[in-house]
């Protein structure tokens, strides 16, 4: 029902906004920043248009550098508009590979330059793995969700997966742990009531903090932090 209402208040942008990210996927090969306003213009109507109000903490925390990668917890699909909304810096964005071909997706996945990962398959995956850390040693900027899948248990997180920090750790790059509050819910709820989504940027980890930690240590403490965020803010 949210995102029926999202698509009728705003049917008269939805043509000229599609058309827009699909161009920023077709003519900007290597040049990101177009296909990022786009893909924020777009969440900013839609979430306005479905009685949803963001509230973010934490912006201050976000490094002034490019060449990081955000570590949220994962509640579904609606977790990537989240960012597109509230972060005033481009970025791209690993994804399972059964969802790139989902309209809108698949032309945000071209204009973010973001990447497709087959969790079936371990070369696939380091391979994507490998790519991120390049492009994020060069100045990118990534969000990986390390839990793998999304929790199905409202704001309780599943186990962060080791592997998905090994970029990090091939990048030298900041850590940032991103805290999201009840992002399942509106597209979950099959409901149109006003709703409250809630982002924290956490303080970043920086290369020398966990530069001496196993990929495994990192995911626990990464998981250790969101987890007091939301406790503290839910």
């Amino acid at each position: 029902m949210r995102i029926a209402l999202m698509v009728i208040r705003k049917l008269y942008l939805v043509p000229y906004m599609f058309f827009k990210l699909w161009l920023a996927g077709k003519r900007y090969e290597g040049d990101y920043m177009p296909g990022f306003l786009a893909a924020k213009k777009i969440s900013t109507h839609g979430i306005q248009a479905g009685n949803i109000t963001i509230e973010v903490h934490g912006v201050e925390n976000i490094p002034k550098e490019d060449g990081f990668i955000f570590y949220p917890n994962h509640q579904g699909l609606f977790d990537v508009l989240t960012f597109f909304y509230s972060c005033p810096k481009p970025f791209a964005f690993v994804i399972k590979k059964e969802a790139q071909n989902i309209i809108l997706l698949k032309q945000t996945i071209a204009a973010t330059g973001s990447l497709p990962m087959d969790r079936e398959d371990i070369r696939q995956s380091m391979q994507v793995i490998n790519q991120v850390a390049k492009e994020v040693a060069s100045g990118r900027n990534y969000i990986i969700f390390a839990e793998g899948h999304r929790s199905r248990e409202g704001n309780k997180l599943l186990d962060f997966k080791g592997g998905s920090f090994k970029a990090a750790q091939k990048a030298k790059c900041p850590i940032v742990p991103c805290a999201l509050i009840n992002s399942f819910v509106p597209f979950d709820e099959n409901s149109i009531r006003p709703i409250t989504v809630k982002l924290i940027y956490l303080k970043p980890m920086y290369y020398e903090e966990y530069r001496d930690m196993k990929s495994s240590d990192i995911a626990v403490e990464v998981k250790r932090r969101i987890e007091e965020a939301i406790e503290q803010y839910e």
